[in-house]
């Protein structure tokens, strides 16, 4: 078999059984409206007959330390998961007829790495202009478009972020030019030829926004609104009134009956907003524009879901937490314009302190791979500040704080019986600049193993380039 077909094949069995847990059709009811089943998951998933779990056998990780994304942390301890869902984990765990043992002496497991803010698919490797897709810039308000539509599936950085860093979902957002970049899509890290198959089943979609120093100087050159911080705002008003009406006469149609009014594909993803459907996630770097968009939203009646690279969101942490937002942040990049210069490298730190729902997130292809590494320098940071954070509560920053982001923790981002085996089991302490995964699951596929060449995986597209050798 060469090697492109065995990638196909394994894209096949890994894209058709591992990514669709216990997902029920996307179609919608009879009774949901035309403009509300907008809102729910893009419906032309290639196989919809797949949805089922993935029949593996049994697997039982022994004698490992275990960080389960909540806070919680078992030494010595066993985690179980069949049928692509956590079985049982604690200190003494049977191991079922027929279980694969996998003795982690020495080693560590938790749940797989969440990063909310990756370009991965629309800003795609190699970084050429052919594949740079992620952002609109040809309106300061683009919210018709989807980010799925620009994944690119083979881009070799979805390999690399499986192999190198362990990550197992992560959300894929437009860029951060416009005010409204459009809607992310949320993606299991598995292999497939299609966008829809890698689709996590049933995750809310997102929608991008942005504030600051970006869509005034991108719209602003252009010799157009916005060119200031106000701009930004009354445009965004602007266009959240116009979602207001739009919505209101869809109600009154639902209710009242009569000639259906016309559909806006950018209108139809605000009333999603509007209807808490589709979740915010808004790039931010200043404490007074995060507290300025707040109030926008408490003016028509939305609710921003988390504020990306928060560079300040220390200043107003206890706002934060009032509000309900999260704040999504890296551990030590600030500085590189004048909105991030304030940064400090204890902010997430002070944020978990504070009780605010905080996570890291990379931004980058490279910073993808090394997300335990970022968490490590902030937990060292806010250490060396007298905020001593225990490791496994740090880890809810990579899993569990995401998944909450993403609006799936009820399904993923931390090892509880039922949910989904996305799991990593790491050579050593995975908050040490040493350490690496040693395999890799998701959904109970074992996606990545060290020890064999067959499951470190790469893009179809660098197969028989130079370095990446022979697939056997």
């Amino acid at each position: 078999m060469s090697n492109k077909l065995a990638f196909f094949a394994a894209a096949l069995l890994l894209g058709g059984c591992a990514t669709q847990q216990d997902a029920k059709p996307r179609s919608a009811s009879a009774s949901t409206s035309s403009r509300d089943r907008v809102a729910e998951p893009w419906t032309g998933d290639p196989f919809p007959s797949t949805y089922h779990a993935y029949p593996g056998v049994p697997t039982l990780v022994t004698n490992v330390t275990i960080y389960d994304g909540e806070g919680g942390r078992i030494d010595g301890g066993s985690v179980l998961f069949a049928d692509g869902k956590i079985s049982a984990l604690g200190k003494t765990v049977a191991a079922p007829a027929g279980a694969t043992v996998i003795d982690g002496t020495g080693k560590w497991v938790t749940p797989g790495v969440i990063d909310v803010h990756s370009h991965l698919g629309v800003y795609a490797s190699p970084s050429v202009k052919a594949l740079s897709d992620g952002n609109e810039m040809t309106s300061p308000t683009t919210p018709e478009v989807w980010a799925e539509h620009s994944v690119w599936p083979q881009d070799p950085g979805f390999s690399r972020a499986l192999a190198n860093g362990g990550v197992t979902t992560l959300q894929i957002l437009p860029g951060s030019a416009n005010l409204m970049g459009g809607r992310s899509v949320t993606l299991k890290n598995v292999y497939a030829r299609t966008t829809q198959a890698m689709k996590f089943p049933g995750a809310p979609y997102g929608f991008k926004m942005a504030c600051g120093e970006n869509p005034k100087r991108v719209y602003g050159d252009k010799g157009r609104a916005p060119s200031t911080r106000m701009g930004n705002i009354a445009v965004d008003r602007a266009t959240w009134q116009q979602a207001v009406e739009y919505k209101r006469r869809w109600d009154k149609y639902e209710k009242d009956g009569g000639d259906a009014p016309s559909r806006d594909l950018g209108m139809d993803t605000l009333a999603g907003v509007l209807d808490g459907k589709i979740l915010v996630h808004n790039h931010c770097y200043r404490a007074d524009e995060m507290a300025n968009v707040i109030d926008m939203a408490k003016e028509f009646g939305y609710h921003v879901t988390a504020f990306h690279h928060g560079v300040e969101a220390y200043k107003i942490a206890d706002l934060l937490k009032a509000s309900d937002v999260c704040a999504v942040v890296w551990a030590d990049w600030y500085g590189f314009k004048m909105e991030s210069y304030d940064g400090i490298p204890e902010n997430l730190a002070i944020l978990q302190k504070t009780g605010t729902c905080a996570m890291i997130h990379s931004d980058d292809e490279n910073g993808i791979q090394r997300l335990n590494q970022e968490v490590a320098k902030a937990l060292a940071a806010g250490r060396r500040a007298g905020i001593v954070i225990p490791d496994e509560v740090a880890w809810e920053w990579l899993s569990y704080n995401p998944a909450k982001a993403l609006g799936i923790a009820d399904r993923t981002g931390s090892l509880k019986p039922g949910k989904m085996a996305d799991v990593v089991l790491w050579n050593g302490n995975p908050l040490s600049v040493y350490t690496r995964p040693d395999k890799v699951w998701i959904d109970g596929a074992l996606l990545y193993d060290a020890h064999d060449p067959k499951r470190r995986p790469v893009s179809d597209f660098e197969l028989g380039q130079p370095g990446e050798g022979d697939v056997k």
